[in-house]
Formats: C-alpha cells, structure tokens, sequence
C-alpha cells in the first residue's frame, strides 16, 4: 500500500530518524512530493490536509530515511467527480526503458477511471519508453524529480497564478488586443524555461 494518499486503490504492488540526521535522498523525495501534493491541490484534487501538512521528521518517521518508491505513490481523486482519479509514481535511478514502462502499464488498476498519471523520473527514459507511454489510454505527465524541489508558485517574489477559464482567457485576449499566436512566444527563447514551469505545475495545454 502507498501513504495516506492511497496508492494501493489504482495500483499494485511489484512482488525513527531526527529532523537533521537523514539522508539527502529522503529530503529529496519528501520535497518533491510535498510540491506534487501542493500542485494536485491546486488542480482540484482532494489531498488530505495530513499530507499538505506533513513534516519532514513525520515523512521520514512513515516512509523511512531509505524510502520505498512504490511507498510513495499517491492515488487522488478529483473534488468536482471522485471518480477521476490521479496517480503518482516515482521511476527508479536507472534508465527507463520499454519494459519497465509496460510492466508499470500493467499494474494499474481501473484505468478506464484514470484521469491521468503522473510520472516522477530520476534518471533518463529512452525514446522507445517514451514512445511507449504515448499508448497509454490517458494523460501522462513527465517531471524530473529534480524541477519538483521548489514549488514554483510559491515563491516569496512570484505572484499567484490562476488558471483562466476559456470565456475569461477570450475576454483578456480582446482587451489586450492579443492573437493565440503572440502567446505562443510564451514557450520560445529566454521565457521557456519559466513559463514551461508554470504551464506542467497547473497541466493547461489547451491555451492557444
């Protein structure tokens, strides 16, 4: 079974440390996954307030300092239908490959009531595996562990962000007298690498 979030309800499962005293892997995944749960959060997601507000002595007292990656999966569902649910899986350290991808593919339950996945990479997956997960059913996101260190959004000099519905994004672009295509500039030259961060944390796509 995974944590508080419930990973055993949409997979399966494959066959006491101080606050200062852990291992730099341990804060590792307890940041990224701390940021994972703010980010479902932001998207509608119910996640246990034990989880938003878990801390680091907590993570590692559940999870232990050398934590088991299948332990920290997390199976949500979404506020508006509890029926859609997202899961989370951290991929090991070694390259991912098809079989692995296939395998993972294979243990998820219920995938018809899989809103999307969302996978946390630590190592490099190679162009056969990521042509492999294009075959899933259902939305998949890819994240490095490492871009989940910070959350983004919560930067003491970062505005808050929302996302727009189609009917507000319409009116601001008339306003401003802005064409979908300007705001494809968004995603080129020295703003990609920013805006790209805001675009994964809140999985809007559909913008022009």
């Amino acid at each position: 079974m995974g944590g508080s979030g419930g990973g055993g309800e949409c997979i399966t499962r494959s066959s006491h440390v101080m606050e200062g005293g852990g291992s730099l892997e341990s804060y590792r995944y307890f940041l990224s996954r701390r940021t994972v749960l703010q980010m479902l959060n932001d998207r509608g997601y119910a996640v246990p307030n034990s989880e938003l507000t878990r801390s680091l002595t907590e993570f590692r007292f559940t999870f232990g300092d050398k934590c088991d990656l299948e332990s920290l999966r997390l199976c949500l569902p979404l506020r508006s239908n509890p029926s859609k649910k997202m899961l989370v899986v951290y991929l090991g350290t070694e390259e991912i490959r098809t079989q692995a991808i296939r395998g993972l593919y294979g243990q998820i339950l219920n995938k018809e009531a899989l809103h999307g996945l969302i996978l946390i990479l630590q190592s490099n997956m190679n162009t056969f595996a990521r042509k492999e997960v294009l075959k899933f059913p259902f939305k998949v996101e890819i994240f490095y562990i490492t871009d989940l260190l910070v959350n983004v959004t919560k930067h003491i000099l970062q505005p808050k962000h929302e996302v727009l519905s189609a009917g507000e994004r319409d009116k601001l672009m008339k306003k401003y007298k802005i064409e979908g295509k300007q705001n494809a500039g968004c995603r080129k030259g020295k703003r990609k690498q920013r805006c790209d961060q805001f675009v994964g944390f809140f999985a809007y796509s559909n913008w022009p």
